[in-house]
């Protein structure tokens, strides 16, 4: 049974839970799951919203447990792994998905109907469901919000010192949110990334298959202070983390 929760904007949960919840990473990893067979070739372009939402579906019970067991392992139980994957509903024609509380503090991972639309395969789905769930798995929420306020604080200080009234002390700090924000989202992300492609790895999808989906999406380069790595770059390290898992490094 699909529900539907009122918040600020409306999410379609779908009917499973997911955990989520830093600890180093076992030395042997469980052997990987081979999902379902997809409802149709993994080269599929124009998936009908059946298609598409089956796929969803099972990718997100195939990742669960897996997601969980990450979760449990690096955070031992200091956080709430207890994950919700959910669909934002909201018209959005640009594919998005994203980490985020609610309310009780409880992880969610959402993923907008366009990006469920377009993902060419299970592969995908499950690299990038993975990507977001990794985010809270390593902390990333409350350190942008520490980098955000560490820059805030900088800029607001030497604002002040220099003489500037409320209005330019204001403006600095929100100037310095910003940059502080944006100081190690690269980093993040492709921590993300290949805790992303090792969850997935184990949920038995292909990361590399996976990221694939980079090369349909706008490549963000190498901008100072941008908050994606180039396409590139994330590629590479997918590639250098299933080499690794491959040869039992991980």
């Amino acid at each position: 049974m699909i529900a539907f929760l009122r918040h600020r904007f409306a999410l379609v949960a779908l009917p499973l839970l997911l955990a989520a919840c830093e600890a180093p990473m076992p030395s042997t990893r469980p052997a990987p799951v081979t999902p379902a067979a997809p409802v149709v070739s993994s080269e599929a372009r124009d998936l009908s919203p059946r298609q598409a939402a089956a796929n969803f579906v099972a990718v997100a019970e195939a990742m669960e447990p897996k997601i969980e067991a990450e979760c449990r392992a690096r955070t031992k139980g200091a956080r709430d792994c207890d994950y919700r994957i959910m669909v934002d509903d909201r018209p959005d024609p640009d594919p998005n998905a994203f980490q985020t509380l609610d309310k009780q503090g409880r992880p969610i991972v959402a993923f907008n109907l366009a990006l469920i639309a377009q993902a060419r395969n299970r592969d995908e789905l499950a690299f990038v469901m993975g990507h977001e769930a990794a985010h809270y798995i390593l902390g990333h929420l409350e350190a942008k919000s520490a980098d955000a306020s560490a820059g805030a604080l900088i800029l607001g200080v030497l604002a002040a010192a220099s003489g500037g009234d409320a209005a330019d002390i204001s403006h600095a700090q929100n100037v310095g949110a910003n940059v502080g924000s944006r100081a190690y989202s690269k980093e993040y992300e492709l921590q993300a990334d290949r805790l992303g492609a090792i969850i997935a790895w184990d949920a038995g999808y292909d990361p590399e298959k996976g990221a694939q989906f980079f090369l349909r999406i706008a490549d963000p380069g190498d901008a100072f202070l941008g908050t994606h790595p180039a396409n590139a770059a994330r590629i590479a390290i997918v590639r250098k983390t299933v080499a690794e898992l491959k040869a039992g490094e991980i």
